[in-house]
């Protein structure tokens, strides 16, 4: 099983079926926040879709091409991240992130993605880590420049969010300019 320890309060753990009553309830709490950028709030309604989610977040893992964390803040879940797809053929690996509304505004995503980041080229040596947000989601957009990614550009109409397309701003750091950052 997956755990990563990041400082005092704050820990990774591999995602599990028992948490699904815990995320579904954090997804209804911050439903209206996280409609706003996120698609899927629609498609889960019921703890049977988290527990689906799930079911594939596990498979992704077992088939070494994703790796989805519950987010621990002093030992309470609070959010998901991870690896929304790693692609071995290109050494990359692609950083998806959401947090409930209760716990914003303490650094949590932004040492969660720096932990991930560093797991990606320190454990599973790739080249490459990208995290994608929608150009209006200025909160998410803040977690990889505070950590130093490089803007690489915009996908136009990348994601069609309830009734409209929304840009995406694609972030990337690569290996050695991670490994040479002054911390």
């Amino acid at each position: 099983m997956f755990l990563h320890k990041i400082d005092g309060d704050l820990s990774l753990r591999l995602i599990h079926i028992g948490d699904a009553e815990r995320i579904f309830e954090l997804t209804n709490l911050s439903r209206k926040y996280l409609r706003e950028w996120l698609p899927w709030l629609d498609q889960t309604q019921r703890l049977e879709d988290t527990q689906g989610f799930i079911k594939g977040c596990l498979q992704g893992y077992a088939n070494n091409t994703g790796l989805t964390t519950v987010v621990l803040f002093k030992e309470e879940i609070v959010g998901v991240a991870g690896f929304n797809q790693i692609n071995w053929s290109n050494q990359t690996a692609y950083i998806g992130y959401w947090l409930s509304s209760l716990h914003q505004g303490q650094g949590i995503m932004t040492r969660t993605a720096a932990a991930l980041t560093d797991y990606a080229f320190r454990e599973l040596h790739l080249n490459k880590v990208e995290i994608r947000a929608a150009e209006s989601n200025q909160k998410s957009r803040s977690v990889p420049e505070r950590l130093g990614f490089v803007e690489e550009g915009r996908i136009r109409q990348a994601e069609w969010l309830y009734d409209h397309f929304v840009d995406h701003v694609v972030y990337g750091i690569l290996a050695e300019e991670w490994n040479s950052r002054s911390i």
